[in-house]
């Protein structure tokens, strides 16, 4: 009964922060777990005056990361790929040189698989970067929508315009960069395009049905609701409309439902998709910024020091969204707030409405 007044109760919050809050548009909460039987999708606001409902798809940004780095676990465990691979045995000499030039030393040869997957490489991220006398490739990508950004175009935009930050493996730096080139490295691995080896290895095996990779594939099911709009502060993006949003590839373009999130962070979690010793190498945590650590395309939020109750780790984006398993407490939280400025604020929203009141009643 305690379980199902919180239910009530978060869902009654998460619609009085969507009214209060006019930044705020639509918003998608899961909360799942096996071991305390509940089961909560949720969903507020609308779009374009259709209803939120929880089965609707949303774009979940870096969350997206995820699936490129299992993909690339997968690889490894084949024998088609190793970690320490430099990215040069797979990649176009062109491309590669002068990639990376720090300090008048030029390091692209070194960059490995693993610097990128842990956002150890050093590269700029073409995403939060701005160039010293031109506009950023973000307000790029919002002035002239209609544009095609291929992965590789992303790559040289950011050797001519961004400058590296220190030499491969020395420190962690979040680049978006970086993970094109991981979808580059697939498909030139398995010799066919990051949406199709997404959909084979993942999407169609797990049953996601309603998942994809937008302006580049198709849900094998069509939602009967319309993709959720995301909100860059106050500019309202159409997802599937806006072509430059092309640029984030394999770094966070997927499209997904709360359904179809649970059913790959249970698949991850329960080593159905990569074997238990790769989840552990994914799971070399390296220091991000306080309190977030990040792996393997995977990032590690510690809520509070001094126990590890609140502790999670999974997928996290730009615009609020997450996809995070609660090892202590076996809970799996999924969800939006597709909205850019409550990147830090979802997951205080999440530690404070959610995940306290649940390890209050599960004591």
């Amino acid at each position: 009964m305690a379980y199902e007044a919180l239910k009530q109760e978060v869902e009654q919050q998460l619609i009085n922060k969507v009214n209060s809050d006019p930044s705020l548009h639509n918003v998608y909460l899961l909360v799942h777990s096996e071991r305390l039987n509940i089961h909560w999708p949720m969903a507020a606001g609308s779009t374009d005056g259709v209803a939120a409902t929880p089965d609707q798809p949303f774009h979940t940004a870096s969350v997206g990361k995820t699936f490129t780095s299992v993909i690339l676990t997968q690889l490894v465990e084949s024998g088609l790929a190793r970690f320490d691979d430099p990215i040069a045995k797979y990649l176009p000499p062109e491309l590669i040189q002068g990639m990376h030039i720090y300090k008048g030393k030029d390091y692209s040869q070194d960059i490995q698989i693993k610097h990128l997957l842990s956002n150890t490489s050093g590269l700029p991220d073409f995403f939060e970067e701005k160039p010293k006398h031109r506009p950023s490739m973000l307000q790029e990508v919002l002035d002239d929508p209609q544009r095609f950004w291929t992965p590789r175009d992303t790559v040289e935009w950011s050797k001519e315009h961004l400058r590296p930050h220190f030499p491969p493996g020395k420190k962690v730096y979040y680049t978006d960069t970086g993970y094109n080139l991981l979808g580059m490295v697939i498909e030139s691995i398995t010799g066919s395009s990051y949406e199709e080896v997404l959909h084979e290895r993942i999407f169609r095996p797990l049953q996601m049905n309603h998942s994809y990779l937008s302006q580049f594939s198709l849900p094998a099911v069509q939602s009967a609701a319309p993709t959720a709009h995301l909100y860059l502060d106050h500019i309202k993006i159409e997802v599937d409309q806006y072509r430059s949003l092309s640029s984030f590839y394999s770094g966070g373009q997927t499209v997904c439902t709360l359904a179809d999130l649970l059913i790959f962070m249970k698949a991850l979690v329960k080593g159905q998709l990569v074997r238990k010793e790769s989840l552990r190498v994914m799971q070399t945590w390296r220091p991000l910024q306080m309190g977030l650590r990040y792996g393997y395309g995977l990032m590690q939020l510690r809520f509070l020091p001094f126990t590890s109750k609140y502790t999670v780790w999974g997928g996290l984006g730009a615009s609020g969204a997450f996809m995070l398993y609660v090892p202590a407490m076996d809970v799996y939280l999924a969800g939006t707030f597709n909205q850019t400025t409550y990147r830090t604020k979802a997951m205080n929203y999440l530690f404070f409405n959610v995940l306290r009141k649940l390890g209050n009643i599960s004591k």
